[in-house]
């Protein structure tokens, strides 16, 4: 389905009719959804693939590695593959690859093999990474169009795709249902609905135009590009945006990598009970997404990042420390709460300016993606030493640096030129 080519993005929703911004929006809607899928159903066999493997909590730290390095190195350089072959194209690849790299972790882990199992991550992990920028730029150019605040609705499809994934996982679990088998239909599914979505995508101004500048003749430079995304990293504001996604990111994916094996071997449920518990953590994410885009518009964007810190600290205290698995299970309903916000206002903060806003979003979500590059292996590390809930500790502390450094995505006074 081609599309005519769009003007710089404040125009863009005066070039489209009411039907092509909605079905626009519905599509992002969609592949948000099918990476949460993805990651969920993971996250959820993760108890029965360290089992399957015979992996210790160290040992499945580095295992997580694998996906963490893939997704870094699809974070990096997703801003120049969104300038060379487009959003639609940059989304239908890297959708691709994370399914096929699901599949191939499962069947790693049938095989007990961790190299596989590796493999199948690092894969997956690229295509999400690659993913997750392009759909952030193509939210935040759909935020533009209908001028209203949606991005948390886009986060809260993603948590609602990992509500499912979780739920589906759990589902596995209990029905023993062998973890190739699970994990190849998963894939299958984000691949077939990474082609039907991206025929509704409309170009994305922002990755084919304005975060490639001109150089000399006249045409954009990809070399330019690349000066102009280091030059990124020079800009403060960008950096404290950063690093309240890195706070909040830590929040959500040590949840993702650790909190199922935490309440198995830390408050000493079974590994259907850890799956559920994951799954109460998303919905409670999922709620306060919900309920963010009414609290954004009406108080703001810092004293909601503000209160949402508070939460998340609360509850990880609560999880930490609390010695029945019904208090800790509270304070995973406070943790879920206070971590929906912080990546997706990070987002639509980096991407306050139009002109460079792939570039910001993908340095913005390489900065928060740090959490699960250095988080999976450390909080493994530390778990091994002294406990995984008492590692969680880490995460603690920079989640009060985000709540501290909220002020950054305070929205610009004057909107910027275009």
């Amino acid at each position: 389905m081609s599309h005519p080519a769009v003007a710089p993005v404040h125009q863009a929703g005066s070039q489209l009719t009411r039907p092509q911004i909605v079905a626009w929006r519905n599509a992002v809607f969609l592949i948000f959804a099918l990476c949460g899928v993805g990651m969920a159903s993971w996250v959820a066999r993760t108890p029965a693939i360290r089992d399957a493997l015979g992996a210790s909590t160290f040992e499945m730290g580095l295992i997580v590695f694998g996906l963490a390095a893939g997704s870094i190195v699809g974070l990096t350089s997703s801003s120049h593959l969104l300038a060379r072959i487009g959003s639609a194209n940059t989304i239908r690849v890297s959708l691709t690859a994370a399914g096929f790299g699901l599949a191939l972790t499962g069947l790693g882990a049938t095989m007990a093999v961790s190299a596989v199992v590796v493999s199948g991550l690092a894969l997956f992990g690229l295509g999400i990474g690659t993913c997750d920028v392009s759909m952030n730029v193509e939210g935040a150019a759909n935020e533009r169009a209908l001028d209203r605040t949606v991005m948390p609705l886009f986060h809260a499809l993603f948590s609602g795709g990992t509500i499912l994934g979780a739920a589906l996982g759990a589902a596995a679990e209990f029905a023993g249902i062998a973890i190739v088998v699970h994990l190849t239909i998963v894939g299958a599914v984000m691949i077939a609905g990474a082609l039907f979505a991206v025929r509704y995508l409309q170009p994305d101004p922002f990755a084919s135009h304005s975060s490639a500048p001109k150089g000399e003749d006249g045409e954009q430079s990809s070399n330019g590009g690349w000066r102009a995304r280091l030059g990124i990293w020079r800009d403060r504001r960008t950096l404290l945006i950063g690093l309240i996604v890195l706070g909040m990111a830590f929040a959500e994916g040590s949840a993702g990598d650790w909190l199922a094996l935490a309440m198995v071997d830390g408050h000493g449920v079974d590994n259907a009970t850890g799956a559920m518990v994951f799954g109460i953590f998303v919905t409670a994410m999922t709620v306060g997404r919900v309920g963010g885009v009414y609290l954004l518009d009406r108080f703001g964007r810092v004293p909601v990042l503000r209160v949402s810190a508070v939460f998340a600290a609360v509850g990880l205290v609560v999880v930490i420390f609390s010695p029945f698995p019904w208090l800790a299970g509270v304070g995973v309903v406070l943790w879920g709460l206070g971590s929906a916000l912080g990546f997706p206002v990070g987002m639509s903060a980096a991407a306050d300016d139009p002109r460079n806003a792939a570039a910001r979003v993908s340095a913005v979500a390489t900065i928060g993606y740090l959490a699960f590059l250095v988080g999976p292996p450390l909080v493994g590390f530390v778990g091994e030493q002294v406990g995984l809930l008492n590692a969680l500790l880490m995460v603690l502390a920079l989640v009060a640096v985000a709540g501290i450094v909220s002020p950054a995505a305070r929205k610009p006074k004057v909107d910027v030129a275009v």
